[in-house]
């Protein structure tokens, strides 16, 4: 399987709808919370039709980011990459919670060439050479993504938690690893670190390949980016959100589409 289709499952699932997305991107942590000093965690990472179900494409882990507690950046171990998913082990020695970030940004480019429709996607200091000279009808596009999950060991911190001001991010309010069926979870969405307001947020639990129904639960952000989930009841849940605007890094983007996704592990009561 190779990079160029993985990306370009991504894309595709960011051009639909939310109702309409077929596939999904995620990270599934084996645990998210821990409590032995020699702890580890092995992480799968895919674009998949159905949670938390390998089936489509493998997600890259060359933009694979993860915090540790005390802000430090720290490397995966046993990485690989397969033909539906890729793995990664990582030990969790220090106390507190990791953040582990998949964080893809780039841009899509669409063109014609001797009369036939070409497509083109990279990196911005890319765009030159990736688009032909005597290309027309050139439209280009920019896409910031953020797939997350996350990891504690011993007490839940936040350290790890802060954002980094670019694309949309979440800021927990409540806990990630602090979450219970039956209570109301609460996080902030902002968007370059200015509130992200009015954007839909869906809840979806995983197994979906068990059920006839995606059993999405729906909510928006208020003015100040806010948003709070009751979730139904225990297991692996996928949130998303996802916004556009016209703050492109570069003068040939005229729209920018930003998500983000998270899952989160929830317990019972």
């Amino acid at each position: 399987m190779t990079r160029t289709l993985a990306r370009a499952a991504l894309c595709l699932a960011l051009a639909l709808p939310l109702a309409a997305q077929a596939h999904k991107m995620w990270m599934v942590p084996s645990a998210t919370v821990l409590s032995s000093d020699e702890a580890w965690v092995t992480v799968d990472a895919a674009i998949s039709n159905d949670l938390y179900y390998p089936d489509h494409f493998p997600a890259q882990l060359d933009t694979l980011v993860i915090t540790a507690p005390d802000g430090t950046t720290v490397k995966p171990e046993n990485a690989s990459t397969g033909k539906y998913r890729s793995t990664f082990d990582l030990a969790v020695p220090q106390k507190g919670t990791y953040r582990l970030a998949l964080v893809n940004q780039g841009l899509t480019a669409s063109y014609e060439l001797d009369g036939q429709k070409k497509r083109w996607r990279g990196k911005a200091g890319e765009l030159k050479t990736g688009v032909p000279a005597g290309a027309k009808n050139v439209q280009v596009g920019e896409m910031s993504t953020r797939v997350e999950t996350f990891v504690t060991q011993g007490t839940p911190s936040t350290g790890a938690l802060k954002a980094t001001n670019v694309g949309l991010e979440l800021v927990p309010v409540t806990h990630p690893n602090d979450l219970a069926a039956g209570e109301p979870a609460k996080f902030r969405l902002v968007l370059d670190g200015k509130p992200a307001a009015n954007l839909k947020v869906i809840a979806i639990p995983g197994a979906t390949r068990y059920r006839n129904s995606p059993d999405e639960i729906d909510t928006t952000t208020d003015k100040d980016g806010n948003f709070s989930i009751t979730f139904p009841g225990p297991g692996m849940y996928w949130v998303n959100a996802s916004a556009e605007d016209t703050h492109t890094s570069v003068k040939e983007a005229k729209q920018r589409r930003l998500a983000y996704t998270a899952t989160f592990e929830v317990l019972p009561q």
